[in-house]
């Protein structure tokens, strides 16, 4: 699986192609993400933590999908400047994506099946069940913000709700150890 997962083709948020592979070495933090959700604040944490441990070999990777209540309307272009104006982005973002269902992309395929639990979540899956918001079955990404962290080889190591914020402890844990490794 290791390098399985960096050959997948991707496309970067202003057209180009590129591949996890071109961040072999490093250690990245996946994200689905959305402009109109209320975790939509996490791209602050998330922006806080690229900027504590870029130098240390981390790289977040942020990838817009619109599979939550459609709450990533925009074309890439607003989703950009969205991110830049409103949070100061500087990590890599990439082309809108599906991250679950039938038309989930291959990323994401491999993701969840490198890593089909997810640390934490029970919460918010009640809480969105509670509230008659259609989610996905397990082992599907319940919703925006959730956080795959895959080692320096390409390895899924851990799979962390979306609910888990970007200053939580055990997330900054494992960040560290995949950055020791």
């Amino acid at each position: 699986m290791s390098t399985d997962i960096q050959n997948i083709p991707v496309t970067t948020i202003d057209g180009k192609p590129a591949s996890l592979g071109d961040y072999a070495g490093s250690v990245a933090l996946i994200v689905n993400v959305a402009s109109k959700c209320g975790l939509t604040p996490q791209y602050d944490g998330l922006e806080k933590l690229y900027r504590a441990y870029q130098d240390k070999g981390l790289v977040v990777l942020g990838f817009p999908a619109n599979n939550f209540l459609a709450q990533e309307p925009g074309s890439e272009e607003e989703i950009l400047q969205f991110c830049t104006t409103s949070y100061d982005l500087t990590f890599p973002m990439f082309a809108k994506i599906s991250v679950a269902g039938e038309d989930r992309h291959p990323l994401y395929a491999a993701l969840v099946s490198a890593r089909p639990a997810r640390t934490g979540g029970a919460t918010m899956r009640e809480r969105l069940a509670s509230k008659d918001i259609p989610i996905y079955p397990e082992p599907e990404v319940l919703w925006n913000f959730e956080k795959f962290l895959v080692g320096k080889n390409g390895e899924v190591l851990v799979r962390f709700s979306p609910d888990t914020a970007p200053d939580d402890p055990a997330l900054i844990a494992a960040i560290e150890g995949a950055l020791a490794a």
